[in-house]
């Protein structure tokens, strides 16, 4: 059996993260800014409230709209406080022991974590713990933070959270649920998103906008690089213990993960998304009839490279968004049909006539490869291919699930290779100042970059230790075609 999923040609999705303290709706509310926030991770979700007396958690595998929209598992999740996560596995396997929030009887009291993120010590800290006698129950490094606070000597919770984060790497949003507080905490970074909001007085943290929206809260302000959020029924409390370092958000939540409508730095991601377009026709001038979307991702920037050309845009390929995440295919000899199952040509918008393919990012170029021979076949004169970002030559290690470095394709193949391999007229990126541009910042050279961009300059923020010493855990588990 041979599992087809045109999406492995893509940076997987992270995690997404969700909590509200002092709702009668609590739970309710938690399941919609969950649903606001699938395209974050589609293998599981969960959630877990408090009471006043006793947490309550449901975890389930799949999408949230499955499992968390029937009475009877809402009426399940009691109390006024809640917290939420929907998950895509980029450490620990994909099982129901691993989908989150986390929950722990602490010595002080319940402990539930929701996680976005990966640390980059986390195999590690989890040896040295189990050497000194911990007992894991899951393979998530989510549950490396909850052993490390369970482990503090410290007598207050808060306390034993900043005694725990001084020893984990990497990249981080946490909401975290106790028995009197609702806390947020962001990296030092800043690499992995996290937002207040205000629900009718009832505080909201959550990965991103899109998430207030539906819920009808309002936004009130990022959190902070570094900062931790501490929630209770006195009020709200802001706290940075880290040494101040400067805030390096993620670039690929602007480029690629984000909800098109969530507000990113005073922006919609759509916004950002039209910009690298334009800036991609403003480096590459192509002689076309028409661009083309890679649907869905690639139609902002195609807008935008539109608007900037001046060349058509035009809903050349379309997509069936009734296709699951995979499908199996009853023979080998209809293999080749694979890319139908998401995407295929509107060839009245393609018969000869010289394409230009926009998308947000080649990861194997498989997928690409694919469609290109789809556009031909549509009767294409001419097929190129403009990449709305740099080429990703190095894999990730702070929660985007990327393959190793001999499965990235810019990383082991010249601009004529990978052009050869995928079979267009010409391929081309967007630089690494245009991506900069976009974002309404320049690149400047000596300079701590704005981003972290790794995937393109092999800059990372942080340490590698696990990596350094060879023990650091496969983070792509659905990345199955290998053609």
């Amino acid at each position: 059996m041979i599992q087809i999923d045109t999406s492995e040609d893509k940076l997987h999705e992270e995690c997404g993260v969700f909590g509200i303290f002092g709702s009668p709706d609590a739970s309710t509310l938690t399941a919609l800014g969950l649903h606001a926030l699938q395209h974050r991770g589609q293998e599981g979700a969960g959630i877990v409230t408090f009471d006043g007396e006793k947490f309550h958690g449901v975890r389930r595998p799949g999408l949230v709209g499955d499992h968390f929209n029937k009475t009877e598992v809402i009426d399940r999740l009691l109390g006024s406080n809640a917290i939420g996560h929907v998950r895509y596995s980029t450490t620990g396997n994909s099982i129901l022991k691993n989908i989150q929030p986390l929950y722990a009887d602490l010595s002080s009291g319940g402990f539930a974590c929701a996680h976005n993120g990966n640390l980059t010590n986390a195999s590690i800290l989890r040896d040295s713990l189990v050497k000194d006698g911990a007992i894991f129950q899951s393979t998530s490094d989510t549950e490396t933070i909850l052993q490390l606070v369970a482990k503090s000597s410290r007598q207050q919770t808060v306390d034993k959270l900043i005694d725990a984060l001084f020893k984990i790497q990497g990249a981080y949003s946490l909401v975290i649920l106790t028995n009197k507080k609702l806390i947020g905490v962001r990296d030092p970074y800043g690499i992995r998103p996290l937002v207040l909001g205000d629900l009718n007085g009832a505080p909201v943290l959550t990965s991103e906008t899109c998430a207030l929206d539906i819920i009808g809260a309002k936004y009130v302000r990022d959190v902070e690089h570094g900062e931790i959020i501490i929630i209770s029924e006195d009020g709200m409390e802001s706290i940075k213990p880290f040494p101040k370092v400067q805030e390096r958000p993620c670039i690929f939540e602007r480029i690629y993960f984000s909800r098109p409508d969530s507000i990113v730095g005073g922006k919609t991601v759509y916004t950002y998304r039209k910009n690298l377009g334009k800036e991609l026709a403003k480096e590459n001038h192509i002689d076309a009839d028409v661009i083309i979307p890679v649907p869905d991702s690639g139609v902002p920037a195609a807008l935008g490279y539109s608007q900037e050309s001046k060349i058509p845009f035009e809903l050349g390929i379309i997509r069936n968004h009734y296709v699951g995440r995979t499908f199996i295919e009853p023979s080998q000899s209809i293999r080749q049909f694979g890319v139908k199952l998401k995407h295929n040509a509107n060839s009245s918008y393609i018969k000869n006539k010289k394409v230009i393919l926009i998308d947000d990012s080649i990861v194997r170029g498989t997928t690409a490869k694919k469609i290109i021979k789809m556009v031909y076949d549509a009767g294409a004169k001419e097929v190129h291919l403009g990449i709305a970002c740099p080429p990703i030559k190095h894999p990730d290690f702070y929660g985007i699930d990327t393959p190793d470095y001999n499965e990235l394709i810019a990383a082991k193949s010249s601009l004529e290779e990978i052009n050869n391999i995928i079979g267009s007229k010409s391929i081309f990126f967007l630089s690494l100042e245009g991506t900069y541009k976009a974002m309404g910042y320049e690149k400047r050279d000596n300079e701590t970059p704005q981003f972290t961009d790794h995937c393109f300059t092999g800059d990372y923020p942080t340490s590698l230790l696990d990596r350094e010493q060879g023990t650091v855990s496969k983070q792509f588990s659905l990345l199955s075609e290998k053609n």
